[in-house]
C-alpha cells in the first residue's frame, strides 16, 4: 500500500502535474518519432493526429500550471537569437529540399543499378514500422 502524506494525497498536486507534464512531453516526442518513421500513410496520419492531440493537451496543462503559479517560465530569449535559429532551420530545410530534388532528378528507371536491392520490409526487426 502507498504511504500517504499528511494531506491524505499520494503526491502533492504540483508534483503530480509536473510528472504528467513531463510524460506528455515524452509522449509527444515518441509520437513524433513514430510519425517520421511510419511508412504506411494511414499509420503516419494516426501518429500525426496523436502527436497533435498530445501537444494540445500538454499546452493546456502548461497553461493551467502557469496560471496557478505551479510552473515558472524561463527568461525570454532575445529576438535576435530566435531569428538566427529560425534562419538556420530554414537554411537546413532548403539544403535538404535541394538534396532531395537533386537525387530525384538523378534517379531514372534507366540508370538504377540492378545489383542494388530496393528497400524490403523488415518484419523481423522489432523497430520496423
Amino acid at each position: 500500500m502507498y504511504s500517504q502524506h499528511q494531506s491524505g494525497q499520494f503526491m502533492q498536486e504540483q508534483d503530480l502535474l509536473k510528472t504528467i507534464l513531463a510524460d506528455l512531453r515524452r509522449t509527444s516526442r515518441e509520437y513524433t518519432t513514430a510519425t517520421t518513421e511510419a511508412s504506411c500513410p494511414m499509420i503516419r496520419s494516426m501518429f500525426n493526429d496523436l502527436t497533435n492531440d498530445t501537444l494540445r493537451l500538454q499546452g493546456e496543462m502548461f497553461n493551467l500550471m502557469q496560471q496557478n503559479n505551479m510552473y515558472s517560465v524561463s527568461a525570454k530569449a532575445p529576438r535576435q537569437d530566435l531569428d538566427k535559429q529560425i534562419q538556420s532551420a530554414h537554411q537546413a530545410q532548403q539544403k535538404c529540399q535541394q538534396f532531395i530534388q537533386e537525387k530525384n532528378v538523378q534517379r531514372s528507371p534507366y540508370n538504377q543499378n540492378p545489383n542494388v536491392s530496393q528497400h524490403q520490409p523488415n518484419y523481423g526487426n522489432p523497430y520496423y514500422m
